[in-house]
């Protein structure tokens, strides 16, 4: 990288004598590039362009362009950060979100060739300056980037919750619908939700219903008798239901061993189990 710094150098003037031109042109470079998805006040972005020209200047004086890695810079990459962040929450696109620090470019350039009549000064300058440029809007993205993968996973998070609902059948009977496919991930958060609501309501039996279960093969198997295993030790027995005849098929191909574990082909049948074992009885009201 081309060193530039120095509170004397080319661009150090640029940003000092012409800041409100400069910023203004900026900002309209930006708003520009910016109009397809998310939205901001202009006031507000104006407040982040007029920080973050403060910050580069006095970072490119104190520290130069060979340090932008540095503590120095610190300050600065906090900002990005902070300015990806918002607009990844507001839905704007990596894209847009590096043009915040690439729009700066064309008015620097402009105001470097107006000022620098040696084209070997120029091109150094302008290199320079395109290096550090560049380096801070890759950062830029990378933090929207890693912010847009936290919101998406958070939101897989709270889809999965969502996606295992225990039900209250009747007292002492729980119900755990699955729909779709049970992995890893999603088995932990079937097993911690079945246990927290064994606890919450007392339950002594707990329906683990799979009929909006694809296919079963041996990590699924696998990942309901660890459940049902982990409801023993909490003082529940589970039944599951939902085991159509091809699922039937295909555990007794794989050697899967279920046998310690009741099944029901249907949600009724697994009730009435459920009834059975706990005592309890519906009758009907003759009255």
């Amino acid at each position: 990288m081309i060193e530039i710094t120095g509170v004397n150098s080319p661009i150090s003037e640029i940003l000092s004598k012409d800041e409100k031109s400069f910023l203004a042109e900026w900002i309209a470079g930006i708003l520009a590039t910016t109009r397809g998805s998310g939205s901001m006040p202009e006031a507000e972005l104006r407040i982040q362009c007029e920080t973050f020209l403060s910050l580069f200047r006095s970072c490119l004086d104190k520290d130069g362009s060979e340090n932008a890695k540095g503590v120095r810079w610190e300050e600065l990459r906090e900002l990005l950060a902070e300015i990806s962040k918002s607009r990844a929450t507001r839905g704007y696109t990596a894209t847009e979100t590096a043009k915040f620090i690439f729009s700066f470019k064309k008015p620097l350039f402009q105001r470097l060739g107006a000022k620098i009549q040696d084209p070997q000064a120029l091109a150094e300058q302008t290199w320079g300056a395109s290096e550090l440029l560049d380096g801070l809007g890759l950062y830029t993205a990378e933090a929207f980037l890693k912010t847009r993968e936290d919101l998406i996973r958070r939101a897989q998070d709270e889809m999965l919750e969502l996606s295992t609902p225990v039900v209250k059948l009747w007292d002492g009977i729980l119900a755990l619908p699955i729909i779709g496919t049970l992995d890893s991930a999603r088995t932990q958060i079937v097993m911690e939700t079945l246990l927290e609501a064994i606890v919450n309501t007392n339950s002594k039996v707990a329906i683990i219903d799979i009929t909006g279960v694809a296919t079963v093969d041996t990590v699924v198997a696998q990942h309901l008798l660890k459940t049902v295993t982990a409801a023993r030790l909490m003082g529940a027995e589970c039944i599951i239901s939902g085991i159509r005849p091809q699922i039937a098929q295909t555990i007794v191909h794989l050697g899967i061993n279920m046998m310690d574990v009741r099944s029901k082909a249907t949600l009724k049948d697994a009730f009435a189990l459920a009834l059975e074992q706990t005592g309890q009885r519906v009758t009907a009201n003759t009255e």
